[in-house]
């Protein structure tokens, strides 16, 4: 299949169905919030290198994890129980999503977080659609992370950090509690990773994933107004 060319000057993308075989859908466009958004909600985000143009993706099958099926290993479990970390939301955006471009991914030369996505991201988050998650320790030191788009019943998840181990998991695990209490149905992982799997994501064929994306954009999507709180608070200690 051909790989589309986006326009600057219209908000539209071809049916994600139309995706190539590793999931690359289009090139060119601009990271507006206006279709960042429209992106997101049909399944296509941005990926690329600083020294690329714009490339849309739309991978299939797509790794997803339902807030219900949140599986939480025994040493979790215990850190869960035993640590006096932190956990909040949207309490240092900026610091969050700077510190996840500067992790060092295996198989990775550089980064896909650089400065044009970051201010996109910053937009979205003064927009209240993108939402940061926190975690500091006991000297209130922020040692892990992670970010996301909330888009109706969708938390579309996009990186996280750890400075130390099991940090960015410590947050995961409150954010995903407190998600599905909200009303959040599905957590978009994007890439299958070993990692992600150990939460209880698994892979949906692009029929099922694109009809849960039909029935979350059948209602208006508006931001969420969350405001900086304690989520350890609001989220239940795992026995």
């Amino acid at each position: 299949m051909p790989v589309f060319h986006i326009s600057e000057h219209e908000i539209v993308f071809p049916h994600p169905k139309f995706a190539e075989k590793d999931g690359l859908l289009g090139i060119g466009g601009d990271l507006s919030p206006e279709r960042m958004l429209l992106a997101y909600q049909n399944g296509i985000f941005p990926w690329f290198s600083n020294k690329e143009p714009i490339l849309w993706w739309c991978i299939s099958p797509r790794l997803v994890i339902e807030p219900k099926q949140l599986k939480i290993s025994h040493s979790m479990r215990s850190l869960l129980h035993k640590s006096n970390w932190r956990v909040s939301i949207n309490t240092d955006f900026e610091t969050v999503i700077k510190s996840c471009s500067k992790i060092k991914r295996k198989g990775q030369n550089g980064t896909w977080l650089h400065t044009k996505v970051i201010d996109s991201f910053m937009q979205l988050h003064e927009l209240k659609y993108a939402h940061s998650v926190e975690v500091w320790d006991e000297q209130n030191e922020l040692i892990g992370g992670l970010y996301g788009l909330i888009i109706g019943n969708l938390f579309c998840g996009e990186s996280m950090f750890a400075k130390v181990p099991n940090a960015s998991k410590f947050g995961f695990i409150h954010f995903v509690t407190w998600a599905e209490k909200m009303g959040i149905t599905l957590i978009d992982c994007q890439q299958d990773t070993p990692h992600l799997r150990s939460f209880g994501a698994v892979l949906w064929s692009k029929e099922l994933f694109f009809e849960y994306l039909e029935k979350n954009n059948k209602e208006e999507i508006i931001p969420l107004e969350i405001e900086i709180f304690d989520l350890s608070k609001v989220t239940y200690r795992v026995e």
